[in-house]
């Protein structure tokens, strides 16, 4: 955050199935820095498309000061979605946005309110923190935008946040910018946030069952090799070429640092992939087996179903059915 951003009131503009930590992780600091700093510095207004009342993923409901077209003298706009909320009126809500960012205020998004920003057309020419869960899904939509694995990007004017915690830390940013950095340390200390991250810290990611992230080079170097392109159906023996070692000591550190082979983890990141694909994009069974590095559908569909119990098609029109009868959104980070 640069120190002229003087950013003083921050809008919230919630849509249906929103994640509550990540509205509460931003609003909570900057209270806390006007009441450490006697002043009023920091004001937020909670902004719907309508006006009315928003239910986030936990199902609490929350009432907004503004609508969306009447919301004035802002000088930061976060958006907070998940990957598949939409405007009721998508012309008029994105047309809204568009609006608000050519006026030269500061916008963003915190986890799935990325997807919105970037359907208004606001990413454009800018990186974006993309959440690790979302990954997939927002580069199938969105694949000529810019991804990026830091749990926060700033961007000119726009500031990406990947999740609740990481929200938190741009809220610090903004009260360091504002109030220098004895409030924001205590701030910090206040709510037992240890650290305030800087630029240049990458997300943390559930790469393996152990939760270990000390894993050894080989096997670091081949997981972010395969990664990287999973249209490219590499398989061990192209990972192993591509690191100059033999496939066989690609498969024996797999089996020592994991306890599982590179096929069975390679496979492992091509569900996960393919399963954001299926529950947060309408792209076909065969685009998403295409995408994760399959020749056609009939071998997605076995593997998706040892993995997950079920069809991409059953999970989906499962989820569907879930969101729609149940009125509830899928839980988002």
């Amino acid at each position: 955050m640069t120190q002229d951003a003087q950013i003083r009131t921050v809008g919230f503009l919630i849509l249906p199935g929103f994640p509550m930590a990540c509205l509460t992780s931003m609003i909570e600091p900057l209270r806390a820095a006007n009441e450490i700093s006697q002043q009023d510095h920091f004001a937020w207004r909670v902004i719907s498309e309508d006006g009315g009342k928003v239910t986030s993923s936990a199902r609490v409901v929350f009432d907004a000061d503004v609508a969306l077209d009447g919301a004035r003298d802002i000088d930061l706009l976060m958006v907070l979605a998940s990957p598949v909320s939409s405007f009721a009126d998508p012309r008029k809500g994105n047309g809204a946005l568009r609006r608000m960012a050519r006026g030269g205020l500061h916008f963003g998004a915190v986890s799935g309110g990325v997807f919105q920003l970037a359907r208004a057309g606001l990413l454009e020419g800018h990186r974006a923190s993309v959440h690790w869960c979302y990954d997939a899904a927002f580069r199938a939509e969105f694949p000529d935008l810019e991804v990026d694995g830091n749990l926060i990007v700033t961007d000119r004017r726009c500031h990406t946040v990947s999740g609740s915690d990481a929200a938190f830390d741009l809220s610090l940013r903004l009260i360091e910018a504002a109030l220098g950095p004895r409030v924001s340390y205590e701030v910090a200390c206040w709510f037992q946030h240890p650290v305030m991250r800087g630029d240049g810290v990458q997300q943390a990611i559930p790469l393996h069952p152990t939760g270990d992230a000390r894993l050894p080079d080989l096997v670091a170097r081949a997981i972010a090799l395969f990664s990287a392109d999973l249209e490219a159906g590499m398989n061990v023996n192209d990972v192993a070429a591509a690191l100059g070692v033999t496939p066989r000591q690609v498969e024996r550190s797999f089996k020592s640092a994991l306890g599982q082979s590179p096929l069975h983890y390679f496979r492992q990141l091509r569900m996960k992939a393919a399963r954001q694909m299926v529950l947060y994009t309408r792209e076909s069974v065969e685009d998403i087996a295409f995408a994760v590095g399959y020749a056609t559908a009939t071998p997605l569909n076995r593997h998706y179903k040892t993995a997950f119990g079920l069809l991409p098609s059953q999970d989906r029109a499962q989820i569907n059915t879930f969101r729609v009868e149940g009125s509830r959104p899928l839980p988002n980070a």
